[in-house]
């Protein structure tokens, strides 16, 4: 019988998936994914074929549970980081930043050869996670127009335009010195973009004097 990880199975099952996770993310990055192989994933998470068969029947399979539990986390740590901040172009900016600099880590094989790696089912899958992000954006954009913080736009135009600037790989194809000031210039960008009024000319904003 395998040895068990943990105190019990379900913490086994977690640490395993934790190790398989992290060779995995590691492989992507040195490799791609066209070199993976559930048996050299398992070789380095240092577990045994037949464990990792257990939980991950073929690398697809692998592969689509990795990215969403990728993206289940950064979720949870966008919405956190855009709740912290109460100004509509405050949390633009927050949502911005954090996108470009995830971008700048982003191990997974462009959207192309993704989607020729996978099934349609599959790709279809990890392509259905983009929607929470989605929607925060189409959030923020409404919120900034119904406080005045930027002119009323068409948000399904917007939206996708915002969407694009953030995901240019040219802005983060960088050398590392040069990354901070290249995601705060797109970030400045951006908010141009939308047409952010400053505070002190936005309605509703404190009189001065």
């Amino acid at each position: 019988m395998p040895k068990i990880i943990g105190s019990s199975l379900d913490e086994h099952r977690r640490q395993v998936r934790e190790k398989v996770f992290d060779a995995l993310r590691n492989q992507l990055y040195e490799r791609g994914f066209d070199a993976i192989t559930l048996s050299g994933v398992a070789a380095e998470a240092g577990v045994g074929r037949t464990a990792i068969y257990n939980h991950f029947p073929d690398r697809e399979h692998l592969l689509v549970e990795f990215v969403e539990d990728e993206v289940a986390r950064y979720v949870t740590r966008l919405t956190d980081a855009v709740e912290a901040v109460d100004d509509p172009a405050d949390k633009l900016a927050v949502f911005a930043r954090l996108q470009l600099e995830t971008l700048a880590d982003y191990h997974l094989p462009p959207g192309a050869t993704l989607a020729s790696a996978l099934a349609p089912s599959s790709y279809r899958r990890i392509a259905a996670h983009a929607d929470p992000i989605g929607r925060m954006l189409t959030d923020i954009l409404e919120k900034g127009m119904s406080r005045g913080r930027w002119p009323r736009q068409d948000v399904a135009v917007l939206a996708p335009m915002v969407s694009a600037a953030l995901g240019a790989r040219q802005v983060v194809d960088v050398p590392p010195e040069e990354l901070p000031q290249a995601i705060e210039l797109a970030v400045a960008f951006v908010s141009r973009a939308v047409g952010v009024i400053p505070r002190e000319a936005s309605p509703g904003a404190p009189a001065h004097g």
